[in-house]
């Protein structure tokens, strides 16, 4: 994989970076990053993703575009209204970075299409909104050997942690939160969300995603970021394997 001229201008601040260099770069331009759902964190991780020159990224969302998205969503416009996501972020991500390949993908992930979806990634952001798809990604990514980047929010909390819990000590999904897909779940139109919580939080999605194809710094999987804006409060977990967890405890 080669960077262009073009390419070595648009990211060199990233390349001058030890961590990083010609090489990571090489590196990200070649990965396919899989993001579940183009909302609150989808959007900003999508932005930074494009910008980043991940070579191509897939973004799976069957919604359309409404007018109380766009006071998080930041991808999108008040000319996006009534415009399917996936389509809309997609051509915003390309407009950042024509450099780049984005995909939108206009479905609802679930246990008949996951696994191809999965099956071509490098990474997976799921920021979506709702249980039951999140534990089906989380499988999914899980049984492919995919890392995993799951990022939430609520009101004025965040939280976020990869998963790649088929290494050993390493947690997965399920070690997190359980296995009951009927777990209910507050949305952000029930309880509101502050906006740019989900730019914090759709933000370190992405940077952990880069981490995931170029590792650098401490490795991050198996611990669990608790974003608290009211307090002003960043706390860091270590999430334990459950040694009885139906999907990894046996590994």
């Amino acid at each position: 994989m080669i960077l262009a001229d073009e390419e070595l201008d648009r990211y060199a601040r990233h390349i001058i970076l030890k961590e990083i260099g010609g090489d990571g770069q090489r590196r990200l331009k070649a990965a396919t990053a899989l993001i579940i759902g183009a909302g609150g964190i989808g959007s900003p991780a999508i932005q930074y993703l494009a910008a980043a020159g991940i070579g191509r990224l897939v973004i799976v969302d069957d919604d359309r575009v409404e007018a109380s998205n766009l006071q998080r969503q930041t991808i999108f416009s008040a000319a996006s209204i009534g415009a399917r996501k996936a389509e809309a972020a997609a051509e915003a991500a390309l407009r950042l970075n024509p450099l780049i390949e984005a995909v939108p993908d206009v479905v609802r992930l679930d246990g008949d299409n996951a696994e191809s979806m999965v099956a071509d990634a490098d990474v997976v952001i799921d920021g979506s909104d709702n249980f039951d798809t999140r534990l089906t990604v989380a499988d999914t990514a899980h049984a492919a050997r995919v890392p995993l980047v799951s990022a939430a929010v609520g009101q004025f909390d965040g939280q976020l942690a990869t998963f790649r819990g088929w290494e050993a000590g390493k947690p997965c999904y399920r070690c997190f939160v359980g296995g009951d897909p009927a777990q209910a779940g507050a949305t952000c139109a029930d309880d509101g969300v502050l906006g740019p919580v989900t730019g914090v939080m759709g933000s370190l999605a992405a940077l952990e995603a880069i981490r995931a194809i170029v590792p650098f710094g401490e490795d991050t999987a198996g611990k669990l970021l608790l974003v608290d804006a009211l307090s002003w409060r960043f706390r860091t977990l270590n999430l334990p394997k459950d040694p009885g967890c139906r999907t990894c405890g046996q590994q």
